[in-house]
């Protein structure tokens, strides 16, 4: 348990400069794994220093990797070759790292020896079925609490065996799992997914060397991972994480005047859907400077303040923007006119209920919020709603820095009553935030 960090946001003026927000997450983690599989010496600039990529980090050196941080911030991954991780002397404690869960499980499954793996109450709330399901099928075992939960066992299989597997929900995650298994799985391992997810695994996997190969079916997108692979050390640049570019973004939408910078953000197009919705809205954001960096796209962006206005954003867009909606539904409270977020039921077993989150936290501030079904429909003034609330963060991080991103327009403050999770995937985000321009500030 950790000591409760409030912090308080109140209404700013317009903001300005130029920031770079901390490396994606999902490619730091994706990052070290591979690094930690690969033979040789893999070096990772940018990478996330967050709790939850840390936990990533140890998980590794458990597991037989050599994982160390130069001084001027570079990391060095020396791996073991696929196939070769080793048994954990003591339980993998994953913190609130959902996703290094998920994908540990998958590398796990697929050597001869059992790992314990748990997590802080926030994760140990979160269903791993989705995962064990298929994980069972390529001939791993599970132990685990009621619905799947954490802490669990993971079995692994000497003798692995391939899959072909259709996500029954879109889930890069799970995806995930399953070709990380396929690695040390003789001959060839599939996913079907319905509705394209993130690929950061897909490119990174042949980045070091993997055969990944990718098909439209009439079933859905078919990625195919050819097992038992030598991946060789490939250096890493990981970009600025869109996910945790969103806030300030949302930030530079919504506050009057504001004219700012978000400096290398990746912009992989099943990530970027946040910025598709805001533009949508109406929002000024401009691509500057496009680049490839690490076999993904990058650019600036510039953020100008505009007049939002609602919108309906389909569900198809959800998977590219999952970890977005809280941040989104704050710019939505500030349009005017009808918001409409369809295809949201993956919200609802995130770090928290993050469809409640929104619903309950803006309705406190003042907005109009109706949920129906998976749709989150926010009928916006034109105005900020007046705030003057305190929200719970429910150690989800992006509760709580949604809510302060918001409370830099409310009339009056908005309090978080626990900002401590935040550090698990923007650390430093209270002073990046404030050389913008924001006033958030811990309690006196």
């Amino acid at each position: 348990m950790h000591a409760p960090r409030p912090l308080t946001s109140r209404k700013a003026g317009a903001l300005s400069g130029t920031i770079r927000v901390p490396g994606d997450k999902s490619i730091s983690h994706r990052a070290l794994m591979f690094g930690g599989l690969a033979l040789g010496e893999t070096r990772i600039t940018g990478l996330l220093e967050g709790e939850d990529v840390l936990a990533t980090a140890a998980a590794m050196r458990a597991m037989g990797a050599t994982v160390t941080r130069d001084g001027d911030g570079q990391w060095r991954v020396t791996g073991v070759g696929v196939g070769g991780l080793s048994e954990p002397d003591a339980p993998l404690d994953l913190g609130n790292a959902g996703t290094a869960t998920r994908l540990l499980m998958g590398l796990i499954a697929a050597h001869p020896f059992t790992a314990f793996m748990t997590g802080d109450a926030s994760l140990r709330s979160r269903p791993m079925a989705r995962v064990t399901v298929p994980l069972e099928q390529m001939g791993a075992r599970f132990v685990t609490r009621s619905k799947g939960r954490l802490p669990l066992a993971v079995i692994g299989t000497a003798t692995p065996t391939p899959i072909s597997y259709t996500l029954p929900v879109a889930s890069a995650q799970v995806k995930s799992a399953v070709l990380l298994a396929g690695l040390n799985t003789p001959g060839e391992t599939s996913v079907i997914e319905p509705e394209p997810t993130r690929d950061h695994t897909e490119n990174m996997l042949r980045h070091f060397g993997a055969t990944v190969r990718v098909d439209e079916t009439p079933e859905g997108r078919k990625a195919t991972l050819v097992g038992q692979p030598v991946l060789k050390a490939a250096d890493v640049v990981v970009p600025g994480d869109p996910s945790s570019a969103a806030f300030p973004v949302v930030a530079g939408c919504i506050v009057p005047g504001s004219d700012i910078i978000v400096a290398g953000v990746g912009l992989n197009p099943l990530r970027a859907g946040v910025f598709a919705s805001l533009r949508d809205m109406g929002a000024s954001i401009d691509e500057v400077n496009p680049r490839v960096e690490g076999g993904e796209p990058v650019a600036d962006l510039r953020v100008r303040y505009a007049p939002l206005h609602g919108a309906e954003i389909p569900a198809h867009r959800a998977p590219s923007m999952i970890d977005e909606y809280l941040v989104l539904a704050m710019a939505a409270a500030c349009a005017s006119g009808r918001t409409i977020l369809r295809g949201l039921s993956e919200l609802r077993v995130k770090e928290s209920d993050r469809l409640a989150a929104i619903a309950e936290g803006l309705t406190a501030c003042g907005a109009i919020v109706t949920v129906a079904g998976d749709d989150c429909i926010i009928d916006g003034t034109g105005t900020p709603p007046k705030g003057g609330v305190t929200i719970g963060a429910k150690l989800d991080h992006r509760i709580a820095m949604s809510y302060l991103i918001l409370g830099a327009v409310t009339e009056q403050p908005i309090r978080i009553d626990d900002a401590a999770p935040v550090d698990t995937s923007f650390p430093g985000f209270a002073d990046l935030m404030n050389s913008l321009g924001l006033k958030i500030a811990a309690e006196a």
